[in-house]
């Protein structure tokens, strides 16, 4: 007598969301916002090689990456809590030594929610953004989210 399999699927209703904010931010993927271009820096760059850097690109932070692993990110308030006040005695040392290391991030598949989340519960305001094998792909920075939810939610 064969054995009779009942599908948990079988009366699956589909979730039920509040409005569109939550539907977008459950439903769309992370890669749904844009997260490139993105500027990427190897650990052993002095800090004034950096900061240069980040003047020169117009951006507010850097992926601090080695051998295609995120080590850190090296941000705008990397500059104003740990560089600013003692420029001339860190600006010669790596940037590994200032950069905030080993920094939240959220993988391609994750949700658009979930690199909200990560700035909102955790208070960063970029988020780098890596693939299945933990290679940076991009980042997530308040700007593009903007973006992304008037795009997503019209304005």
């Amino acid at each position: 007598m064969p054995h009779h399999f009942d599908d948990p699927l079988q009366n699956y209703d589909p979730p039920e969301y509040v409005d569109a904010l939550e539907r977008v931010l459950a439903e769309e993927k992370v890669t749904a916002i844009e997260s490139s271009p993105f500027l990427e820096i190897a650990p052993t760059a002095t800090v004034s090689q950096a900061v240069r850097l980040l003047a020169e690109k117009k951006v507010a932070c850097a992926m601090v990456v080695e051998n295609d692993q995120l080590l850190g990110i090296f941000a705008d308030r990397d500059i104003l809590n740990r560089v600013a006040l003692e420029y001339d005695t860190v600006k010669d040392q790596p940037v590994s030594e200032v950069m905030t290391p080993e920094p939240l991030f959220v993988h391609e598949n994750d949700s658009a929610g979930a690199a909200l989340a990560v700035m909102a519960v955790m208070g960063h305001r970029h988020v780098p953004v890596v693939d299945a094998n933990d290679k940076v792909h991009g980042v997530v920075s308040p700007k593009r989210v903007t973006t992304f939810l008037l795009e997503h939610l019209g304005g």
